[in-house]
Formats: structure tokens, C-alpha cells, sequence
């Protein structure tokens, strides 16, 4: 068994807490990429195309299992054709793609 399953219940309250936030962060990014992704009509495959990504790259992000750094998340709001918001809070966390305006 991995100790992984029981290392939480070690860890101070503020600690879990803090982990807490940052799944919470992931899956919200992970849902506005697969939601926005799916409004353009994209399959994984292509979208890592337009984002110069591997589909295992858009899958991790989708699911919510890869980190993304400031140069991914401007590549993936480019590749989505959207402006990306995201709000920060206390206890909230909001991930937002605002499509471009037609041309």
C-alpha cells in the first residue's frame, strides 16, 4: 500500500487545507480547457496541434493531472482561441476561457 493514502491524515490541518485549494485549481482549469475545447468541436489531438503540444500533454491537463506553467496556459488560451481569467480567492477558485470576438 502506498503511503500516499495515509500521509494526509499526518499533515497539519492548514497543510491538507492548502492541497485542498490546489486540487480544487486543477480540476477547475482542467474543466474550462475540456469544456472550451469541446465548444471549438476539438478533439484532444488537435488542439495539441495548435497548442505545439503531445495529446498525452492535453489529456494530463484535462485531467486535471499536470501543472500548468504560465507559457502553457498562454499557449492553451491561443490553441482555444479565448482569453483566459482566472480569480483567486480564499475558498473559491474560477478558471474562465472568454472566446475571441469573430473577426
Amino acid at each position: 500500500m502506498s503511503h500516499t493514502r495515509w500521509e494526509p491524515a499526518l499533515k497539519g490541518a492548514a497543510e491538507v487545507q492548502a492541497e485542498r485549494a490546489e486540487i480544487r485549481l486543477a480540476m477547475a482549469f482542467a474543466k474550462a480547457v475540456y469544456e472550451r475545447r469541446k465548444a471549438l468541436g476539438l478533439p484532444q489531438a488537435q488542439l495539441a496541434e495548435r497548442a505545439g503540444l503531445t495529446q498525452a500533454k492535453v489529456s494530463r491537463v484535462e485531467g486535471a493531472d499536470a501543472v500548468p506553467t504560465l507559457p502553457l496556459l498562454r499557449r492553451l488560451a491561443h490553441a482555444l482561441d479565448a482569453g483566459l481569467t482566472i480569480a483567486l480567492d480564499e475558498d473559491r477558485e474560477e478558471v474562465t476561457f472568454i472566446a475571441h470576438p469573430a473577426a
